[in-house]
């Protein structure tokens, strides 16, 4: 059973290197990626049922044992990642196949789609250090490809900057995990977790954790190193900005939850409820009021990526079990909800021909699906019940009144009213009001367009009604990773 843990992995990677052998066949690349991601969502979700009812699954690869060989581990938070990345890739994979250009798909589009999640993936299930950069950069250098696909002077202006900020935080992540190596000897998750707990001396390693906290809070789009996410991802077409949107920066916040459980947990007064409570509260603010001041559809999704990373962050910082729960809930409507939101502004782009939401108007009266569809998640982004948004931001904040962190919750609290105000003001601009497509336009045939987002509408809705098991669901999620020892034990003591 050990062995299905690489199959999340391999399948992307083998499906992309196939692809590269038909690049100019658009069919025949259509039907392989097709049959792969739904085969990607269909293992996802095994994997985790078995993870769920059994244990945490640990692949020793090329059976050298840990923490001296390269492990895989799969628990409960690792395969709710993998379900999320699976469901988004299908989602956007058949989105694209309805909006993206033939050049595009004849330049490589879908090997890189497949080696991108890939790298996601990878770095989910990778129990190693080190092997998290490796996973990082095949997922960067892959979104490297993606971003500037399309070649607009725009994309490559600022496709530059994107890819030099990273190199900037890759060559801070090698450095980070060289010193925690000197420290410790190891670079295992596991065997570092254990270290870490045994020694006395931990200013040191502190300071490591800061450096690699810069490291994904960069990543992640944590304030204040959130300055290239906004126009990148403008840049790109819908499905790319949606799958980015959706569950790039989260791989950067799902290794800073992983780390600062597993490993730097020895200063939680310092770490998480002083340094990571602060940049949440500002990452929240600082992103909302970006999208607040912003009249173009994606630009103000963009900044509200920013914002609601914040909210996952701020359960992290809280670091009790039902805030951390409600941070993993939160993670997992977010991403459904952001990438469906980027997708109907792709949509919405191919009708109008624009994304300044000032020169659209009346889209409700020739598209009145894309609409109320997009209402929806609209309002389950500002967090409005009986909506996902709502449930998962309800315990992370109620958390923070509960653990005396009053300003990081009032903070939250009036990030959603002006979440709820930008979302509103798309919604006014864009979909009521009088009709400023051309006849033409109104023509324009939406149905095909729209069906890959309806899972993702159908999704945001039952995580709401369906909540107490969702949350629960999270709360072991939680549970476990808070007692690293289930982790340890798992890794380097399973097999004795």
């Amino acid at each position: 059973m050990s062995n299905l843990v690489l199959l999340p992995v391999l399948l992307p990677f083998i499906t992309g290197a196939i692809l590269i052998l038909f690049y100019k066949k658009r069919r025949t690349q259509r039907v392989i990626s097709g049959f792969s991601a739904i085969g990607m969502l269909i293992l996802s979700i095994y994997l985790a049922y078995y993870v769920y009812q059994e244990s945490v699954v640990v692949l020793e690869v090329g059976n050298w044992p840990a923490p001296f060989g390269i492990v895989m581990v799969a628990d409960i938070f690792a395969t709710i990642m993998l379900i999320l990345s699976s469901i988004v890739g299908a989602a956007c994979l058949f989105f694209a196949f309805q909006t993206i250009s033939k050049e595009r798909e004849k330049t490589f589009f879908y090997p890189f789609y497949f080696f991108l999640l890939t790298g996601v993936n990878g770095a989910f299930l990778t129990g190693d250090l080190f092997n998290l950069f490796v996973f990082f950069e095949v997922m960067l250098i892959a979104s490297y490809v993606l971003i500037v696909m399309g070649g607009t002077k725009y994309q490559l202006r600022e496709s530059f900057k994107y890819v030099i900020i990273n190199m900037f935080s890759s060559a801070l992540f090698l450095i980070a995990i060289a010193y925690l190596y000197s420290i410790t000897g190891t670079v295992n998750m596991a065997h570092l977790g254990e270290r870490v707990a045994e020694l006395e001396q931990t200013g040191i390693v502190t300071v490591v954790a800061v450096f690699l906290l810069i490291v994904f809070a960069v990543k992640g789009a944590l304030f204040p190193l959130y300055f290239w996410l906004p126009r990148s991802y403008y840049g790109p077409p819908a499905p790319i900005a949606a799958l980015f949107g959706g569950l790039l920066t989260k791989v950067g916040i799902y290794a800073i939850i992983r780390m600062f459980t597993l490993v730097f947990n020895h200063d939680v007064a310092f770490t998480h409820k002083g340094i990571i409570t602060v940049l949440a509260g500002f990452t929240m603010l600082f992103g909302v009021l970006g999208a607040v001041s912003q009249f173009d559809f994606k630009r103000i999704l963009s900044y509200h990526i920013i914002s609601q990373v914040g909210y996952m962050v701020m359960g992290l910082g809280i670091y009790t079990p039902i805030a951390v729960a409600g941070a993993i809930y939160y993670i997992v409507h977010h991403i459904i909800v952001k990438s469906a939101l980027f997708l109907f502004a792709g949509a919405t782009e191919r009708i109008t021909g624009t994304t300044d939401i000032k020169q659209m108007g009346g889209v409700l009266k020739t598209h009145p699906y894309l609409a109320w569809m997009f209402f929806i998640t609209a309002l389950s982004l500002a967090g409005i019940p009986p909506l996902s948004g709502f449930f998962s931001k309800f315990p992370i904040i109620v958390s923070g009144f509960e653990e005396d962190q009053h300003i990081i919750a009032g903070v939250a609290l009036l990030v959603g009213f002006l979440t709820l105000f930008s979302m509103v003001k798309i919604f006014q601009y864009t979909f009521w009001g009088e009709q400023k497509h051309t006849e033409e336009q109104a023509k324009i045939p939406a149905g095909k367009m729209l069906l890959p987002t309806v899972p993702l509408v159908a999704l945001t809705i039952i995580l709401g009604l369906a909540a107490e098991p969702i949350f629960q669901y999270s709360m072991d999620a939680a549970q476990q990773i808070m007692d690293p020892s289930i982790y340890i034990e798992s890794v380097l003591r399973g097999n004795e």
